[in-house]
């Protein structure tokens, strides 16, 4: 097994969905963290040399038959343990204690009664401090050894400790911002019980990074597609930083792409990085491929099709390649993989060169694949990319052909182009790009009666949206100002012909998603 050269936590995973944000939490203390499947076997636990293991929460209900449970080795391996809503409630099964449902269920916010003031879990946490609860079952009694050292109304053991072997428990979740002191119950485990060096940062990746990629390539040259989008951009200019020319850059404008973007990727890679970058003007062949077509599906499937082709022609071009790169995050990885360690049917096309001929034989080459996506951001800013590149929003694979709702035409992408700059340029000026997740503007396939001067009109509608989000598995509308979405309204109408009318989009995901189509 993998042993690292950080310090690390472990987050054993019991198929929790935030179990990646466990993960995250860890890493804003500068401490390293990996999510392993809850089935590792504890001799594999062991050789990775983690300072601890959390256990995470599950889906799953710990009473029922064949629900999840860890190597029961994991427990005489002298690690610090601490268990997270079923993480804790595995822990007490598992060493004596049992598990019950009991009348009341307890779902949102408690407070926090905090039973041992020097409790190495609550230092320095409030009395009451605010919790975010989300279980059914609940620990009705606990191992031999452990105490109890916090409760709640409805959860008498709300957090238990063993001190000498450095097992701990708590019924909620510490890692969502509904718990006010989460980071203080965290910090408490991963610095202070598990003593964790708090050497992990940007600095030390590129170094690592560097080397492993000179290591793997040797003198073979490499293949990067660039999409415009952050994690495109950061793969690039850190494989450069490895190897320089053995890279390869191709940048297919496939007409979809935002205002100037075509020429400002150009001038980034090619003039300030001196990158190799071959450019495939291709929009004549995508309008073609989608002329007549407005199902949604069908168009991300031309789009992939016709991108897979145009790439594999440049990519014949560009000399004997035997890697190819891709922005492969770690949520990716994750995600690629079941809860139990299999594999996953499919992973996300928008992230990789999906569909590709088989017999190129390239090995691919993943820098990015161990970040989180703000860890990606601040690679980005150590590596010296421009702040309006690392901090942009998401884009999607398929690009304005998913925002430009129905048929896409070269006159309605225009439009929607200059919709789109338009509406960005008022978010920034507001100073509220960097609140925002993911900010955008659809075109619609309708048409509205509006009153321009004194002509009556008949044209198009756009519908601007933008969300607060974590990691885009769930989203909320953003409440602007009014006087922001007024601003973009009016000058949309005035400046952008053939629109006449704007709506904002006020839905949640779910119900809704994040983009229309």
């Amino acid at each position: 097994m993998q042993q690292f050269p950080h310090d690390t936590i472990i987050v054993l995973d019991f198929g929790a969905q935030y179990s990646q944000l466990i993960a995250r939490r860890v890493r804003e203390m500068n401490v390293y963290s990996q999510i392993v499947p809850f089935t590792t076997p504890a001799a594999d636990l062991k050789a990775m040399q983690p300072k601890g293991i959390i256990f995470s929460g599950g889906p799953a209900s710990v009473r029922a038959e064949n629900s999840p449970r860890p190597d029961a080795g994991i427990y005489d391996l002298g690690i610090p343990i601490l268990g997270i809503c079923y993480g804790l409630q595995v822990m007490s099964i598992q060493n004596g204690g049992s598990v019950e449902r009991p009348e009341k269920r307890e779902y949102g916010f408690a407070d926090l009664t905090v039973l041992k003031k020097d409790s190495s879990l609550l230092k320095g946490v409030s009395q009451n401090s605010r919790l975010w609860m989300s279980h059914g079952d609940s620990v009705c009694a606990i191992p031999e050894g452990f105490e109890k050292t916090g409760s709640t109304p409805n959860c008498p053991y709300t957090v238990i400790e063993n001190d000498e072997k450095h097992f701990y428990g708590v019924q909620f979740h510490p890692e969502v911002v509904h718990t006010t002191e989460g980071k203080t119950f965290l910090e408490n485990f991963v610095l202070g019980i598990c003593k964790a060096k708090q050497d992990w940062d940007m600095g030390s990746f590129i170094a690592t990074a560097v080397e492993e990629i000179r290591e793997k390539v040797g003198t073979k040259q490499v293949l990067c597609g660039l999409s415009g989008g952050v994690d495109s951009a950061v793969a690039a200019v850190l494989i450069h930083k490895a190897i320089g020319d053995q890279l390869v850059c191709v940048f297919v404008n496939n007409g979809l792409l935002r205002k100037g973007e075509a020429d400002m990727v150009q001038k980034l890679f090619r003039d300030h990085y001196n990158i190799r970058l071959q450019y495939a003007d291709a929009e004549q062949a995508f309008l073609s491929a989608l002329k007549g077509v407005s199902e949604p599906e069908a168009k991300r499937k031309i789009i992939g099709k016709v991108f897979v082709d145009t790439f594999y022609d440049e990519a014949r071009h560009a000399g004997d390649i035997s890697f190819l790169a891709q922005g492969t995050l770690y949520p990716d990885v994750i995600e690629s993989k079941s809860p139990s360690g299999g594999p996953s049917a499919t992973i996300k096309s928008h992230h990789n060169v999906g569909g590709l001929p088989e017999d190129l034989k390239w090995d691919l080459l993943e820098p990015l694949r161990e970040l989180f996506k703000d860890e990606v951001r601040d690679l980005g800013r150590e590596l010296g990319l421009p702040e309006e590149m690392v901090s942009r929003h998401p884009f999607p694979g398929p690009g304005l052909g998913v925002r430009c709702v129905g048929e896409v035409t070269k006159e309605r992408l225009d439009t929607l182009r200059d919709v789109d700059a338009i509406f960005i340029d008022e978010i920034r000026k507001a100073g509220l790009y960097n609140d925002i997740w993911q900010a955008l503007a659809c075109l619609l396939p309708v048409k509205s009666v509006g009153v321009q001067g004194d002509e009556r009109t008949y044209e198009e509608v756009c519908s601007l949206r933008a969300v607060t989000s974590e990691d885009a598995m769930t989203a909320d509308w953003f409440r602007f100002p009014p006087d922001v979405l007024q601003r973009a309204s009016a000058r949309i109408c005035n400046e952008v012909q053939g629109v006449n009318r704007v709506l904002y989009d006020i839905t949640s995901k779910p119900p809704g998603t994040i983009e229309w189509e």
